[in-house]
């Protein structure tokens, strides 16, 4: 398998835990957004999209978006699993992460600040005040649905631990207040301290040097 990735992406970073988690071998090519290499036609060719994760797995088309990745390695690799028996566990854990990868996440990219920042001249101030708006309002319903064992469902890893890490990891980056957030928090510090999770974090990869 090759991963496309980019080090800071939290959508990569989310495959990146789960390929560990699995014990799946891959290839990471990285893939700077920063410098715009995305866009280059090359890149267009694996994700029609230009964005990252990217996931090649041998034959067809890469496959994109990461929830959808996430949801094709639990099936082709079931052990360990990443989401629970009952089909009523299995929808509370898939809605605590769509919550990340659905609402949060697509209003805080990259491309969003730039968007605000360029066309829409969207001081700094602005949008930092944009990025932890939506990152409060996520957080303040998964604070609520996560109980108080350290992982977000049923006391083990799941599907919402894989995608919330990386979430509060980028939180951290840019300096959102979480004090209001302490089951969040307790989660992204047991769940990041755990192998999988810790060989995925965007300073262990080895393009972060260069950044």
């Amino acid at each position: 398998m090759r991963l496309y990735h980019f080090f800071r992406s939290s959508a990569a970073y989310r495959i990146r835990i789960a390929l560990n988690l699995k014990g799946v071998e891959r290839e990471q090519v990285p893939v700077d957004l920063l410098a715009g290499e995305q866009s280059l036609p090359g890149y267009r060719e694996a994700n029609p999209q230009g964005m990252v994760p990217a996931l090649d797995i041998g034959h067809g088309a890469p496959l994109t978006q990461s929830l959808a990745i996430l949801e094709y390695l639990e099936e082709r690799f079931p052990e360990p699993p990443m989401l629970p028996r009952s089909a009523e566990e299995r929808a509370r854990v898939r809605a605590m992460a769509q919550i990340v990868v659905s609402d949060i996440h697509p209003l805080v990219t990259l491309r969003v600040m730039r968007q605000l920042s360029e066309q829409f001249q969207a001081s700094q101030a602005a949008v930092d005040a944009w990025l932890r708006h939506w990152m409060h309002e996520g957080f303040t319903a998964l604070e609520q649905m996560i109980g108080d064992d350290g992982h977000c469902f049923g006391g083990r890893t799941t599907l919402a631990d894989v995608c919330l890490v990386p979430q509060v990891v980028s939180a951290r980056h840019f300096g959102v207040p979480l004090d209001p957030f302490p089951r969040v928090c307790k989660v992204a510090d047991l769940c990041g301290s755990l192998p999988a999770f810790a060989m995925a974090h965007p300073s262990r990869q080895p393009e972060a040097g260069h950044q």
